[in-house]
């Protein structure tokens, strides 16, 4: 046994040790750099946990919660940056640009080391309408050259998605354009909506929100839920609908299952959707028990075995998140407290641990306390010895006990922070205007 070995037997040399290496990480924090006022690295007050911005650039964004992020290894991330699509490779920590130019992720693939993304030629239209495109090429980017494989133009509809063995991609297509921002855009936010009250009042960002997508959904516009054959650019229409048709998104395991939603203030419909890629076996995953019930930001386990989904029954009272096995058909429904209800939520790539990215007062919940980056342990709570006797056929109950991993109480909720975790567990992604502009950090486990 060594000295070091020795002294850390003790007590005393424990302690002394773990002073020590305290302050070499605290050392290590304050000593990186600070950009702008910004810093690259520090530590949570209220979780101690290390946080490391990863981009360089202002208004640089980590992907949409279920748009996959990683490569497979863990080593990079990708995100938006106004330059182009940004790279940071966790081993050498450094920030790269992997693609310069008018750029946007779709996703980087499950199996391989490709990011999939759009290229606009022209001007960007209202992205979230799903509509025309005859601006816009198709890419796979190689991670991490940056060598770029031209997959196509796809005029009708907006790609959003690419499946599980790299075969297909796709999305939605609205026959007519309907602006769901229309206005002054809001700096380092997600856009601007804007509506007046019944008082003619402005309405706050989330309540304009609600009764612009209402109004959106109140069109009953003609849509297309379609694949594009990634080899051959075969563009296939599986579904057609007046239903606002949003939130594509592939199986994380099966190529040939594509989840999808009827858009729309979630009171209003019934959500969660799936479909095959050949058009059959429709079918909804959700169907309210009572008024005012809604579900929603649905997005599949890892393994592919499981979607889950915000669940409040109802609306801003009683918060769940609820799962549902696409094998065995059985649910579990999370129970969580009115401050831990999260814009979004995600799950680590081996099932054991949840995410949460917090709300603000403006949001569903109302939260009072409710502005952090949280982690989440489901703990089943029907293990009693006292079941009812048709117990498997019903609804499984459990509880979601939190860690708060990082403060967001100095961000602007207009910014969702889409959390991600690394494949490896070791890191969870997210986008926040905690310091003025937008910047994608992590925090490390």
């Amino acid at each position: 046994m060594n000295r070091r070995e020795l002294l850390k037997t003790t007590t005393l040399g424990s302690a002394l040790f773990m002073m020590s290496d305290s302050l070499r990480a605290a050392t290590r924090v304050s000593e990186a750099s600070t950009e702008g006022g910004i810093p690259k690295r520090w530590r949570d007050p209220l979780s101690n946990k290390e946080i490391i911005r990863l981009s360089d650039q202002d208004n640089s964004r980590a992907l949409y919660f279920h748009d996959n992020s990683f490569t497979r290894d863990s080593r990079y991330t990708v995100m938006d940056t106004p330059e182009g699509i940004g790279l940071y490779d966790f081993v050498e920590h450094k920030t790269s640009l992997l693609a310069e130019g008018n750029y946007e992720v779709i996703m980087v693939s499950r199996t391989k080391p490709i990011c999939y993304a759009r290229r606009y030629l022209g001007e960007v239209k209202e992205k979230d309408n799903d509509n025309l495109f005859e601006n816009v090429e198709y890419y796979a980017i190689d991670i991490p050259t940056g060598e770029a494989r031209f997959i196509g133009v796809f005029p009708k509809g907006f790609i959003v998605t690419v499946n599980a063995d790299d075969t297909l991609m796709a999305g939605a297509f609205a026959t007519r354009l309907f602006e769901l921002q229309p206005g002054e855009r809001v700096a380092n936010t997600d856009g601007g909506y804007h509506a007046l009250g019944p008082d003619g009042k402005p309405l706050s960002f989330a309540a304009a929100k609600e009764v612009r997508m209402a109004d959106r959904l109140a069109q009953r516009i003609p849509m297309e839920l379609f694949t594009i054959n990634i080899e051959t650019g075969e563009r296939k229409v599986i579904l057609e609908s007046t239903e606002w048709l949003n939130h594509v998104q592939f199986s994380t395991t099966d190529p040939n299952v594509l989840m999808y939603c009827h858009e729309g203030p979630w009171h209003m419909v019934d959500r969660i959707w799936m479909i095959n890629t050949d058009g059959s076996n429709k079918r909804t995953l959700h169907k309210r028990t009572m008024n005012m019930e809604i579900a929603g930001h649905e997005f599949f386990s890892y393994d592919g075995n499981k979607v889950y989904y915000d669940l409040q029954t109802p609306r801003g009272e009683s918060f769940w998140l609820a799962t549902y096995d696409l094998t065995t058909h059985k649910r579990q429904q999370f129970h969580l407290q009115r401050n831990e209800w999260s814009v979004h939520f995600q799950i680590s790539y081996d099932g054991k641990w949840l995410a949460g990215d917090g709300g603000d007062s403006e949001m569903v919940a109302h939260a009072e306390d409710g502005k952090y980056i949280y982690l989440f342990e489901a703990e089943v709570i029907d293990d009693l010895g006292v079941s009812a006797p048709n117990a498997d056929e019903l609804i499984r109950p459990g509880r979601l006990k939190s860690t708060k991993l990082v403060d967001m109480r100095k961000h602007d909720y207009r910014v969702e922070p889409n959390v991600q975790f690394s494949p490896d567990g070791k890191y969870l992604v997210f986008r926040s205007n905690m310091h003025g502009p937008i910047h994608t950090y992590a925090v490390v486990l």
